[in-house]
């Protein structure tokens, strides 16, 4: 199963695929977004090449559990993907994915690798078995 994983930003988007046989993820190029939104036809193409069968997107929560504007954010991105591609999206809690990403690609600043990278983390828990939750 190949799945494509998104860390949403409002200014870019992190990106990963995913192979569920072999357990593995691999960053893709981050998407920039535009007025907080991504160039839905750039997505379009790269679920087109993709053709994912599951799609995750981080959930970003706040380290005691709760949700924030940001997870708002996420969630209404996931349910843009579901409802404009028919594709059936899972959301995963990526707290700390991006200081992982940050320590997995010695990167302190802002970077679109690390954006991409945190996609990784969140594909990785995926495949790991997270719980994944509804947008």
């Amino acid at each position: 199963m190949i799945l494509l994983a998104f860390d949403y930003g409002t200014r870019k988007i992190g990106v990963a695929s995913g192979n569920a046989l072999i357990g593995t993820a691999s960053p893709l190029p981050a998407l920039p977004c535009k007025n907080e939104q991504p160039d839905w036809q750039q997505m379009a193409a790269l679920l087109d090449e993709w053709r994912p069968e599951r799609v995750v997107v981080g959930l970003p929560l706040n380290m005691d559990g709760s949700e924030s504007h940001s997870s708002e954010r996420a969630r209404k991105f996931a349910r843009r993907i579901q409802g404009r591609f028919g594709l059936k999206v899972y959301m995963v809690d990526e707290r700390l994915s991006t200081r992982e990403a940050r320590e997995r690609t010695a990167t302190r600043g802002p970077d679109p690798k690390v954006d991409s990278m945190a996609a990784v983390v969140i594909a990785e828990g995926y495949l790991n078995g997270a719980e994944p939750v509804m947008p």
